[in-house]
């Protein structure tokens, strides 16, 4: 396509863009028309739509909501047989659960974080540039124009906001089920030491904060195997697997203390905050790496999406 010889716009023409529309100046009409080109593609509203109109963040969030109703089943079923678990620390915790909406909502978490969370994280930043390019529709949003740098973040926005929901919404709706299954009962560690719901909330609130600060390194990966590759498995899969591999090696104590550099070491700080004295170093030293390994990988993405030859 031939550039506009005499263009002024056409030279602040984003890179990678092959056109911007013609002279957008000239006439209302026109003017409209580039204005509508420009802002569909860099709208957070559009791309939010566009993220809740895929099949795969429905799926994701199904199973996100189906997970307490399936430990409801599942706890019922349970109750009959403990096959001789009685006495097992497993099964402690998972008779602490059945107590109140506030333990169940807890073990929800507990189990949601391990791999739920991560998938969903590695999923919705992972998943979202791959998909546009296995689709040829990549090319189309640039030629709009639309910045690099400009689409990637609102790709890497509407990623995080869908991430940040999924945790929030899931202690949100354990506790609703909770507490219609198991009744309203105030929080009570395996000490028999007990939370009132004044002094848990802002505690949940605070790890569940915690917990999504810890998976934006795996976002940040994702993000930036999804600069890297058409294939939406190959970044979200990627993702996983350097999750995988990293938990491995924080298994080996021959690695102290460069192992607590590692993405998931600090993991589970979480439930310090809710202890009875809460102890907040481990969550300090989690959060600070978290955040070194989230902005190293998505400078990486930003580097290698500016770079990429996408539209040939």
């Amino acid at each position: 396509m031939t550039q506009p010889k005499t263009s002024e716009p056409a030279r602040e023409a984003s890179p990678g863009s092959e056109h911007d529309g013609g002279a957008r100046g000239r006439s209302p009409r026109g003017s409209a028309y580039g204005i509508t080109r420009v802002r569909d593609p860099l709208s957070w509203r559009a791309e939010w739509g566009r993220q809740w109109g895929r099949r795969r963040t429905l799926v994701a969030f199904g199973l996100l909501l189906a997970l307490p109703l399936i430990l409801v089943v599942a706890f019922a079923f349970g109750d009959d047989d403990d096959g001789g678990r009685r006495g097992s620390a497993a099964s402690r915790i998972f008779d602490l659960a059945q107590s109140g909406a506030a333990n169940f909502s807890l073990v929800v978490v507990f189990l949601a974080s391990e791999l739920l969370l991560i998938l969903i994280a590695a999923l919705f930043c992972g998943d979202a540039v791959p998909s546009e390019a296995s689709w040829s529709s990549l090319r189309y949003l640039l030629v709009a124009p639309v910045r690099r740098a400009r689409l990637l973040t609102s790709k890497a926005v509407i990623g995080l906001a869908s991430t940040m929901l999924a945790t929030a919404l899931l202690p949100a709706w354990a506790l609703l089920v909770g507490g219609i299954a198991y009744g309203w009962d105030p929080l009570t560690n395996p000490l028999g030491e007990n939370l009132t719901w004044a002094q848990f909330l802002p505690r949940l609130a605070l790890a569940c904060a915690y917990i999504f600060i810890t998976l934006l390194p795996i976002a940040a990966i994702a993000f930036w195997l999804g600069t890297r590759s058409d294939a939406p498995l190959a970044a979200v899969g990627g993702a996983v697997l350097i999750n995988i591999l990293a938990n491995i090696l924080d298994q080996l104590d021959a690695l102290d203390p460069y192992r607590n550099a590692l993405p998931g070491h600090y993991g589970r700080a979480w439930q310090d905050a809710l202890a009875i004295e809460p102890q907040w170093a481990d969550m300090i030293h989690g959060t600070l790496w978290s955040l070194v390994w989230a902005v190293a990988f998505t400078m990486l993405a930003y580097r290698r999406f500016r770079r990429a030859d996408i539209l040939s």
